[in-house]
């Protein structure tokens, strides 16, 4: 969600990552030579994080030992010309646990974004998929753009601190000049520093960097599990190739049958209904709540703290100052899940008396920052596929005239998130079209995830996502909880039933409630 161009779907897991750590590939291309889908994967012991990833050391083992591989696949730069010239997928796997003969197959995972590092993810809660582990080499891959497979490069770390602190919601005709030309010109470096890949980074791009993986890893079919816009990728690898759809699980849908005003508009909803459930829990506890002795005192004072920071930034992580902008996103990204609530009233506690550090931990989190400085390319890659996939492009004048729709969803995300449609404006690569196509007809059974308290993916799009796969391909499952996605938050009956799928083809009652 980190402005100007808030993420359509941002991955829990790539903030959660990083933001650990906080608080406590090929890069050029190279001529194809032969049929891509013969080559052979050589798997070594994995490097240290790059840069572009997020940095950090290499991925410890698993619990029971087994150590993470990583290789690199050749794909086509561009698909229209499949022989032409190639670049690098960066993938990593932990081989399955169990014997030989129990083996399925690969399980690839896509944790969203757009933007996130799958070969960081993935090992950072390998734990969370043991069970998956005993029957499925777990795979992930830095899907192209991103991490280590071509990565998208725009904005010095220098550059993107200046561009994050900003002031993202323009109160007059001045501050919107300034915000649309600050967009103008991240989006300008990001096409002089990344002409070559950005015109190939569209969903349908990695949908097809996905089936070839599936080939060159061995498998007949992809078994796949996507979350957040995971679920939009796999839903287009559906569309493309449903006869060659595995077991697959969609968690924490993307709706999609929204363009990227509807999807914005959303996420405005669905950020304010976490923020009254976070307000309403921490009022409801028998312990006094030190930051509101009401649900709605503790968002009136959240208000007024936002409005202050606007005319007087506070000290955040010096020298950087904790700006409205910076305070609206570390809060933001605190509510992508229940486990951060705690950071998020800490946070609140300290900037009310003038201290703003963990609410600009929490926002640097969203933004790709580690504590060195250096930015991951998170940013880069998520605007970068958004603005090739999002065909709507909208002016600050349109924008302005969408403001009440905006507040009205939300009196405290409404502006932050309505001002980010800016963001692909002058984008330099022209959008495919309004909404993806994730129709499927023939594809084998996915089992969709949908849960009510999500803010970033609100629960109505796993619904639109059943229907529009199509009548009988999707399942869906709801879970009656909080936070971004469903698997991760050890609820035992959404483990159990995801599983009871993946593992042993056990697909569950449509219309199962998990509570």
């Amino acid at each position: 969600m980190a402005n100007p161009t808030p993420p359509r779907a941002t991955a829990l897991t790539t903030g959660v990552v990083l933001l650990a750590a906080l608080l406590a590939g090929c890069s050029h291309a190279a001529k194809g030579d032969g049929d891509l889908r013969a080559q052979k994967l050589d798997w070594k012991d994995c490097p240290a994080a790059s840069q572009a990833q997020g940095g950090g050391g290499s991925p410890s083992p698993l619990p029971n030992g087994a150590k993470w591989q990583c290789a690199t696949m050749k794909a086509p730069l561009d698909w229209s010309r499949p022989n032409g010239e190639t670049i690098g997928i960066a993938l990593i796997r932990a081989k399955a646990s169990g014997p030989a003969d129990q083996r399925i197959g690969s399980l690839v995972f896509n944790f969203g974004g757009p933007g996130g590092s799958g070969v960081t993810t993935l090992p950072a809660f390998g734990d969370d998929y043991a069970a998956l582990n005993t029957r499925y080499d777990l795979v992930s891959f830095d899907p192209r753009g991103v991490g280590r497979s071509k990565p998208v490069e725009c904005e010095s770390d220098a550059q993107l601190d200046e561009y994050f602190q900003q002031d993202a919601t323009p109160d007059d005709s001045a501050e919107r000049s300034q915000l649309v030309d600050r967009t103008k010109q991240f989006n300008d470096a990001c096409e002089k520093n990344s002409r070559t890949i950005l015109p190939h980074v569209r969903t349908t791009d990695a949908a097809r960097d996905m089936d070839l993986m599936r080939q060159v890893l061995g498998d007949d079919k992809l078994h796949y599990f996507g979350i957040s816009y995971g679920t939009e990728l796999g839903g287009v690898y559906a569309h493309l190739f449903p006869k060659h759809v595995g077991r697959a699980v969609f968690d924490a849908v993307v709706d999609p049958t929204q363009n990227s005003e509807q999807s914005a508009l959303g996420q405005a909803r669905g950020f304010q209904l976490a923020l009254d459930n976070f307000a309403e829990d921490c009022t409801s506890k028998t312990t006094d709540c030190p930051i509101g002795d009401t649900a709605q005192d503790v968002k009136d004072r959240i208000a007024k703290l936002l409005k202050d920071l606007e005319k007087k930034p506070i000290p955040g992580i010096l020298p950087r100052e904790l700006t409205q902008t910076a305070a609206t996103n570390g809060i933001a990204q605190a509510l992508y899940s229940k486990d951060f609530w705690e950071f998020l009233t800490e946070g609140l506690q300290q900037a009310y008396e003038g201290d703003g550090r963990v609410l600009m931990l929490l926002s640097d989190s969203m933004n790709g920052r580690s504590e060195n400085g250096e930015y991951s390319n998170t940013t880069a890659a998520n605007t970068a596929i958004n603005c090739s996939d999002d065909k709507p492009r909208y002016s600050a004048d349109y924008v302005q005239q969408k403001l009440p729709e905006f507040r009205a969803a939300s009196p405290l995300f409404g502006d932050y998130l309505a001002w980010g449609m800016v963001g692909c404006t002058d984008w330099a690569v022209p959008g495919a079209g309004d909404h993806p196509d994730v129709s499927a007809p023939g594809s084998a059974p996915i089992l969709v995830v949908g849960n009510t308290g999500d803010p970033a993916t609100p629960y109505e799009g796993a619904k639109k996502m059943v229907d529009a796969l199509g009548k009988g391909v999707a399942v869906e499952l709801t879970y009656r909880g909080q936070g971004h996605g469903a698997y991760d938050s050890k609820n035992k009956c959404v483990q159990g039933a995801v599983n009871g799928y993946l593992l042993d083809g056990k697909v569950p009652k449509a219309g199962t409630v998990c509570t």
